[in-house]
């Protein structure tokens, strides 16, 4: 079991950028697959992207590709979402998710989850 925890979710204007962070507990960090999703409100919980355990190798949605960044550092047992270029549709609340070994764009696959961080965009 992972335990996660996100943080660097605000409020910002169009065209702006935010890096979101997500700390995980696990001492076997660099074997679970991490990924980021978001949730609007009245919708669902939608992928925005994940990478692979040795951070080689990342897979977005189409909604992030060009403007989000998906990375991590093992050696500190976090990833990374950046997202520039940020959009009013972008706003939601923004969960990072772990599972072991292959990525997976399917909310229901990932066994851990961190609490969410919001992120609101101004037009």
């Amino acid at each position: 079991q992972v335990q996660l925890v996100e943080s660097g979710g605000g409020l910002v204007q169009t065209g702006d950028s935010l890096r979101l962070s997500c700390a995980a507990s696990a001492r076997t960090f660099s074997t679970y697959v991490m990924g980021w999703f978001r949730q609007a409100p009245g919708k669902a919980r939608d992928f925005v992207a994940n990478i692979d355990p040795s951070g080689t190798s990342a897979d977005y949605a189409d909604s992030a590709k060009g403007r989000f960044t998906i990375f991590r550092d093992n050696t500190k047992n976090t990833v990374y979402l950046q997202m520039n270029n940020l959009k009013p549709e972008d706003t939601a609340v923004y969960y990072c998710a772990a599972r072991l070994f292959v990525r997976s764009r399917m909310y229901n696959e990932y066994s851990d989850w961190g609490q969410g961080t919001q992120v609101t965009v101004s037009s």
